[in-house]
C-alpha cells in the first residue's frame, strides 16, 4: 500500500472511531490502538504533506455535539493534550520546560479513563455541565450531573462564576453492579467502564444516571471570579476545600527523575485502582509559566500526557482462518483462547501474511504473547515456544481461494496473497460496501449487511445492479431484507441521491488499485470526464501531480478492462454522473505546482472555500509546513504552522493578498 492509499485507510479509520468513541460510546478499538493509528498518520503527514487533508482529525479535538441533547458554547476551550509514549519523551518535555522556564516544577496526576465534562456555579450554586462535544461546543447534561454522587450541588465559596472540569467514570464496583443487572434482565453486557460512563451521562432519562452511580474527578479550574491563584497545586486544594474529588496522589516534582518516577509509581498501582486509567499526565505547576508559554493551534506547550504500553497477556491459538478482502487480498486471522485485555475481551488477532506467521513461527495450539497495539484487530507478539504441544505442524495459507476457490497468487512486489477469481462472492459484497460507503458515493443507510443481505437473495450482482433496486421496491419492503418501508425508502433515495455526484467519488468507489480520494479528485479536477480518463494514456497520466508510473498503470489496466467498460457503461444509462464538475469550475492554471498551507482564522471566508478556488486554480493543498510549501495563508490565531513557516522562510499571505493572486 502506498503513502497515499495508506493515508486515506487511516483517515477513513480515525474519522469512523472518532464517531464510535466521542458520539455513540462505543468503541471498537482501545485507546493505545487508536493513539498508535493517530501517531502513524501525523508521521505520514509529516513525510508526504501533499497528501494531508485540510480537516485531518489530527488537527480536531474529537466529537460533536449530539442533536438530543442542548448545545451549549464553552467560555474556555476544552482541549486535548499531548501525547508521548517513552521515557526519552518526558525528559525531553521536562528538559524543555527548564530551558524556557526558571525553575519549573510539575505536578503528576492520574489520567482517568472517562469523559470530561464542565461544571459551571454561580454564586455557588450548580447551574450547568457540558460534555467536552467538539472542544468549542459540548453538550448540556446538568439533569444528569445532578444524578452524580460526587458532583456538589453547591459549594460554600459563593463566587460570581466558578467553572471546573473533571472525568466522569464508572467505578469498578458500579460496572460489576450494571452488568450483574444487564444479564439479570437479559440486556447487552457492558465491555468496558469508560464507555459505559460516557453513555450513561448522555441518557436523557436522568434516573438512569443515578443508578449506574457514577463518579467524578475534578482536575482543572478553568475559570474562577474573586480568588487569584499562583500554581495549580493551590487550585487543587481550593477545589477539595470545596468539596470536589480532586485528583487522586497527584505529586510535585521539580526534576526529569521525579516525574519520572512519580509516572512509574502510577502504572505499579494501575490495574489495582477501582478507576480506569489510560495514562498519566504532567503539567508545569506555575500559572504565570503556564501563561506565559501558550499554547499550539490545538495543545498546550505546558503540559503533556505520558500513555502506557499496553497490557501483554498470554493465550492459546485454536485455530488460525483465513478472511478474503474487498480487493482480494488474503489475511490469515489467530482465533485465539478469549483473554482479557485492557477491559476488553480479545477472541481474534490478525497475522497479517505468510511472512508475518513463518517469521513468528505461528502454529495452531502455540501458546502466544498477544496486546492490542497498533492494528485495529489485536496483534501476536511472540510464540511461547517452550509449552508449544507436540505434534504442531508449520501453518501455510492456501493456494485456493476459501470462498471461490479460485488460485491464489503472491503480489509481485509484496508479501500478500490475493484471490484471482473474477467472481468471488467475498470481493463482490466487499467491493459493493466499500461503493456505496461514506467515502465513495456516500449511500447513506446502505450498510454492509444491507449489501451482504441483498446479494445473497440475488437482487445485486455488481455495481450496477444497485441502480436497479427501485424496481423492486414494493419486493424489498414485503420481504424485510434491509428493513421496513421507511429503511427501504430511504436507501432508495440515497441510491438516487448518489447519481449526482462528482466523479471523483465514483472513481473512489471503483476501487482502483494504487487510486485513493485524493488521487480520484486530481483526475477529476484534470479531466472532464470518465470517458475522457479511460481513453488517457500514461504520458497525459504521468503529467498529473503525485501520479507515478505504478499510479498511471493502474488507471490504463483498470479503464481498459471489458468487464469495466461494461460496468460503466451501464453506471451511465442508470443515470450516473458521468462528467467532472470539478474540471467545469477549474478557472485556469495559475497556481499548477503550488501547494499552500491555510492556517488560522481568515477574515471574510471559511478555510474550505479557500481551499475550493486554490484547487479551481490548479493548487493543492496541505495539511502541514514543510520546504515544499509554497505559500502559508496565515488568518487570525495561526498558531505553530505560521512559526514554522516563519523558521523555513516559507511566503507567509494574508487573505487581502490572497485575493489579490485571484482577481
Amino acid at each position: 500500500m502506498n503513502p497515499q492509499e495508506r493515508m486515506e485507510e487511516l483517515y477513513r479509520q480515525i474519522d469512523m472511531h472518532n464517531d464510535r468513541y466521542y458520539n455513540q460510546d462505543d468503541p471498537l478499538i482501545s485507546d493505545y490502538e487508536y493513539d498508535q493509528l493517530s501517531l502513524e498518520l501525523r508521521r505520514l503527514e509529516s513525510e508526504y504533506p501533499m497528501f494531508a487533508r485540510m480537516d485531518s482529525p489530527t488537527k480536531k479535538v474529537g466529537g460533536t455535539a449530539k442533536r438530543e441533547l442542548k448545545k451549549i458554547k464553552h467560555d474556555v476551550p476544552v482541549i486535548s493534550l499531548q501525547d508521548v509514549f517513552s521515557k526519552e519523551e518526558i525528559y525531553a518535555f521536562v528538559e524543555k520546560m527548564q530551558e524556557e522556564l526558571a525553575e519549573p516544577e510539575f505536578v503528576v496526576e492520574r489520567k482517568i479513563d472517562g469523559l470530561s465534562i464542565v461544571l459551571r456555579y454561580y454564586d455557588g450554586v450548580l447551574k450547568e455541565a457540558i460534555t467536552r462535544g467538539d472542544g468549542e461546543i459540548g453538550e448540556g447534561v446538568y439533569e444528569n450531573a445532578l444524578e452524580i454522587r460526587t458532583v456538589p450541588k453547591t459549594i460554600p465559596a459563593k463566587l460570581p462564576y466558578l467553572e471546573v472540569r473533571g472525568e466522569v467514570y464508572m467505578s469498578t464496583e458500579s460496572f460489576e453492579k450494571a452488568n450483574k443487572k444487564q444479564l439479570e434482565s437479559g440486556g447487552k453486557v457492558y465491555q468496558n467502564r469508560r464507555n459505559s460512563a460516557a453513555g450513561t451521562m448522555r441518557q436523557l432519562d436522568s434516573a438512569i444516571v443515578r443508578e449506574r452511580e457514577l463518579d467524578i474527578f475534578v482536575f482543572n479550574l478553568e475559570i474562577c471570579q474573586g480568588r487569584e491563584f499562583e500554581s495549580h497545586a493551590e487550585t487543587l486544594a481550593f477545589m477539595a476545600e470545596q468539596g470536589f474529588s480532586v485528583s487522586p496522589g497527584y505529586e510535585i516534582c521539580r526534576t526529569a527523575d521525579e516525574v519520572w518516577q512519580a509516572i512509574c509509581r502510577i502504572e505499579e498501582v494501575r490495574w489495582s485502582l477501582p478507576y480506569g486509567l489510560d495514562g498519566a499526565v504532567v503539567k508545569v505547576n506555575s500559572l504565570a509559566q503556564r501563561n506565559s508559554l501558550g499554547m499550539t493551534s490545538k495543545v498546550p506547550r505546558w503540559a503533556t500526557a505520558y500513555k502506557y504500553p499496553p497490557e501483554q497477556k498470554e493465550t492459546v491459538v485454536e485455530d488460525i482462518i483465513v478472511q478474503v478482502g474487498r480487493t482480494g487480498r488474503i489475511t490469515p486471522l489467530a482465533v485465539l483462547h478469549p483473554v482479557r485485555l485492557a477491559e476488553t475481551t480479545v477472541a481474534r488477532a490478525t497475522l497479517h501474511n505468510q511472512d508475518y506467521i513463518d517469521e513468528k513461527d505461528v502454529r495452531i495450539g502455540d501458546t502466544v504473547v498477544v496486546q492490542k497495539a497498533g492494528d485495529i484487530i489485536p496483534e501476536v507478539l511472540s510464540v511461547v515456544k517452550e509449552k508449544r504441544p507436540e505434534g504442531t505442524v508449520a501453518y501455510h495459507l492456501p493456494k485456493h481461494c476459501p470462498i471461490c476457490g479460485a488460485p491464489v497468487e503472491r503480489e509481485a512486489d509484496g508479501a500478500h496473497l490475493h484471490c484471482t477469481g473474477e467472481e468471488c462472492y467475498a470481493k463482490d459484497s466487499r467491493s459493493i460496501a466499500y461503493f456505496v460507503s461514506k467515502d465513495a458515493m456516500n449511500m447513506e443507510g446502505f450498510g454492509p449487511s444491507a449489501v451482504e443481505a441483498l446479494i445473497s437473495e440475488g437482487y445485486i450482482k455488481n455495481i450496477a445492479d444497485i441502480y436497479h433496486l427501485k424496481e423492486h421496491r414494493e419486493q424489498l419492503i414485503e420481504e424485510g431484507i434491509i428493513g421496513k418501508e421507511k429503511s427501504v425508502d430511504n436507501v432508495l433515495h440515497a441510491i438516487e441521491a448518489s447519481k449526482g455526484n462528482d466523479i471523483d467519488r465514483l472513481i473512489t468507489g471503483l476501487g482502483i488499485k494504487n487510486v485513493g480520494k485524493q488521487s480520484a479528485k486530481t483526475l477529476a479536477l484534470h479531466f472532464s470526464s470518465i470517458e475522457e480518463i479511460a481513453n488517457a494514456d500514461a504520458e497525459a497520466l504521468m503529467e498529473l501531480p503525485d501520479f507515478g508510473q505504478i499510479v498511471a498503470e493502474s488507471v490504463m489496466e483498470f479503464f481498459q478492462r471489458e468487464k469495466t467498460q461494461a460496468l460503466l457503461s451501464q453506471l451511465a444509462e442508470s443515470g450516473v454522473n458521468m462528467k467532472s464538475l470539478a474540471a467545469q469550475t477549474r478557472r485556469d492554471d495559475r497556481f499548477a505546482g503550488k501547494t499552500f498551507v491555510l492556517t488560522g482564522t481568515l477574515p471574510s471566508m471559511k478555510r474550505d472555500e479557500a481551499q475550493a478556488i486554490i484547487e479551481a486554480f490548479g493548487g493543492k493543498c496541505s495539511g502541514s509546513v514543510s520546504k515544499k510549501t509554497s505559500y502559508v495563508l496565515a488568518g487570525d490565531e495561526a498558531g505553530s504552522k505560521l512559526t514554522k513557516a516563519q523558521s523555513l522562510g516559507v511566503e507567509i499571505i494574508d487573505e487581502a493578498q490572497f485575493k489579490e493572486m485571484i482577481r
